[in-house]
């Protein structure tokens, strides 16, 4: 987890700003045509337009300042519409984002910390859904399919969690904590497109220094291995499963766009490549390996949802995906125990390495799965 991030929500409820003039709708339709140019600084986040056609948008993200950045398209109610993070200093990284008619927000977060140097984008007029490609419909019925499924296993195993830590046994809870985590990195692209629910669930420490209390996962984590001591941890055990209740009905509701699959099926890798593996993400338990595997699971499991709609526009690229896949399960196989893994303090530099390169590998094309589904 990191700050609120990705999964857009293409619903009718977005809210719907007037239709503009109709010079601005052409500039829209022009924006449309090709990359909006986003230059971003320690102190300044320049959107090339501030109007748009509805339809797929494209942002071509370049940091031009000193920090690592992330780039966001906020719905109302910071609802995550797109978001691409890690753009290091120089780089240039892609973001292609589903726009139906609406007010939106800009968003540039240099640091990858805070609420963003923001600004307004108008999207007017109407654009055929991705779905009305019957491949593309069923790749994204099929994936809420699979968030509904995960969503039940979320439910129970946090609620066994919340009721060891409340009983006190922190063996148990300490048993649990690496399973429950599982249910929620398998979807967690969903998960964290609800404002302030994500940092509050899976919220690491560092959540204190943006004003936020240390709550959730991770904050009972702490209390397990760091402490021992779970005997006043019952009020952080009951509004974390309040808030998993609460994302669980949001997630399972919310109507995603193929992209969304897309962008989630990458940003799930970045997860790996840029917490799991430096061991950041369960600091405490060091259970970092559990979160790993979920991650991958829940990006094969988006890319499995549209793999017929790939097949038909880049067979190649599937094969590619398929290879890639198949490199990261044999590396991560090599670090099981029992029904689980490793800690990752047992892990070595080669250890690491391996596990990284191989992800490395398999981003590469996955990253190319987004345009693919718009061709």
């Amino acid at each position: 987890m990191r700050t609120p991030r990705f999964f857009a929500l293409t619903t009718a409820a977005l809210a719907v700003a007037g239709l503009t003039a109709c010079a601005e709708a052409d500039e829209g339709a022009n924006a449309a045509a090709g990359p909006v140019a986003v230059n971003a600084t320690d102190t300044a986040c320049d959107v090339g337009v501030t109007v748009l056609a509805a339809g797929t948008a494209t942002f071509a993200v370049t940091n031009k300042g000193s920090k690592i950045t992330e780039f966001y398209v906020y719905a109302s109610g910071d609802r995550i519409m797109g978001e691409i993070e890690n753009v290091a200093p120089g780089l240039t990284r892609e973001l292609r984002v589903e726009l139906p008619a609406g007010t939106y927000q800009t968003a540039c977060k240099p640091g990858m910390v805070g609420d963003g140097i923001r600004g307004t984008l108008q999207v007017s007029g109407s654009a055929a859904p991705l779905t009305d490609d019957a491949a593309l419909a069923e790749a994204t019925a099929g994936y809420q399919r699979y968030v509904q499924s995960q969503s039940t296993g979320l439910l129970a195993k946090t609620q066994e969690f919340v009721d060891a830590v409340k009983a006190g046994k922190v063996d148990e809870a300490k048993a649990l904590f690496p399973v429950a985590r599982t249910y929620w990195e398998r979807i967690e692209p969903v998960a964290e497109i609800f404002g302030d629910l994500d940092p509050r669930i899976d919220g690491r420490e560092e959540v204190i220094e943006e004003g936020m209390e240390f709550t959730g996962y991770h904050r009972l984590e702490k209390d397990l291995w760091e402490t021992g001591d779970i005997s006043k941890s019952g009020p952080v055990a009951d509004q974390l499963m309040a808030d998993v209740k609460e994302i669980v009905a949001k997630a399972t509701a919310a109507q995603l766009s193929p992209l969304n699959l897309a962008n989630g099926a990458k940003e799930l890798l970045d997860e790996v490549a840029t917490g799991k593996i430096t061991g950041e993400e369960d600091r405490y338990s060091h259970t970092d390996l559990w979160d790993f595997a979920a991650n991958v699971e829940g990006s094969k499991a988006a890319i499995a949802a549209l793999r017929p709609a790939l097949e038909q526009r880049a067979p190649a690229l599937v094969t590619q995906l398929d290879t890639g896949f198949a490199d990261v399960d044999t590396a991560l196989a090599k670090h099981r125990v029992g029904d689980g893994y490793k800690l990752h303090t047992d892990l070595t530099e080669a250890d690491l390495k391996e596990l990284s390169d191989v992800i490395n590998a398999v981003s590469e094309p996955i990253s190319q799965v987004a345009a693919a589904v718009v061709k």
